[in-house]
């Protein structure tokens, strides 16, 4: 059968493709997202805890002797760890003033933990081998795909969801909410904001550090594999609206299969669709796709 000029083992392969790459980006974009919509800060340095999240899954197989799966639970926990760490200690110090300086200060974080990975690994890759359980391919009738990017699609849809259920449908996500709203009134009612803050930007980092693990059997783990998704996870985020969990899942996972569709129908604009839209959904509404006007 042919669509749009196309067999449809073809379009159809490349929308697999596409949400693949789409469920990466969602994933990353939702850590992002919270980290922005709850507790206003421009977190540049996302794409360096990406990075950390495969370095850490990297290390815990080769120094550690941790198989893959042990790597899935303690690498989050480790990065989210670290950014708790940052919070704490550094962050914090910058509340209340302009976003610019929360802005810089992660740039300058972001460059600092890069320069510290190039310096002791080098800029060479690391290799992650595929865990032995999902080698091989899995036959879907009109494609055969490598089965860890199946796993890659399955974890990253449960961890966007079960994110967006655990932030809109329950008593800790509507404390949270309401302590972005009025922190004060919340904290009068015996919730203690300043801990749900460092939890919630722990936890945003956590995001990126399982989206990190689940990247480094298919990248090479290397300084910069996070700095080269950082503008489009932020292209994703400002289209899907600013502080929208669900505009984030769902921007993030159409977006890969747009611009997997794109290599496919105009090869020349797969580059830069993702840009494209942005300048198109920010002149026609700024707020973004599932943004509330202000």
């Amino acid at each position: 059968m042919i669509i749009l000029g196309l067999p449809i083992q073809v379009l159809l392969g490349q929308l697999t493709i596409g949400l693949i790459n789409g469920s990466f980006y969602a994933l990353l974009s939702l850590g992002l997202a919270i980290i922005f919509g709850l507790l206003n800060v421009i977190n540049f340095a996302h794409g360096a805890f990406f990075m950390l999240g495969a370095l850490a899954a990297w290390l815990a197989l080769t120094v550690g002797g941790v198989n893959y799966w042990w790597a899935l639970l303690l690498a989050p926990l480790v990065t989210g760890l670290f950014g708790i760490i940052v919070e704490r200690l550094l962050l914090r110090r910058l509340q209340g003033l302009d976003h610019l300086y929360s802005l810089l200060f992660t740039f300058g974080l972001a460059l600092a933990i890069e320069g510290i990975v190039r310096d002791i690994y080098g800029t060479s890759g690391l290799a992650y081998p595929v865990p032995a359980a999902l080698r091989g391919p899995v036959d879907l009738g009109f494609m055969r795909l490598p089965a860890y990017r199946i796993w890659v699609v399955a974890v990253a849809l449960v961890a966007c969801f079960g994110t967006w259920a655990l932030i809109e449908k329950t008593r800790i996500g509507s404390y949270l909410r309401a302590g972005t709203e009025n922190a004060r009134l919340v904290q009068a009612l015996g919730i203690n904001v300043p801990l749900l803050v460092t939890l919630t930007y722990g936890f945003g980092v956590a995001l990126a550090g399982l989206a990190g693990v689940l990247a480094a059997p298919i990248y090479q783990v290397q300084p910069q594999m996070g700095s080269s998704m950082l503008i489009i996870i932020f292209a994703v985020v400002v289209i899907g609206g600013l502080g929208s969990t669900m505009g984030t899942i769902l921007t993030g996972l159409s977006l890969g299969v747009i611009e997997g569709l794109a290599k496919v129908f105009y090869p020349q604009a797969s580059s830069t669709v993702v840009f494209m839209i942005m300048v198109v959904v920010l002149l026609l509404r700024p707020a973004g796709l599932f943004g509330k006007e202000a």
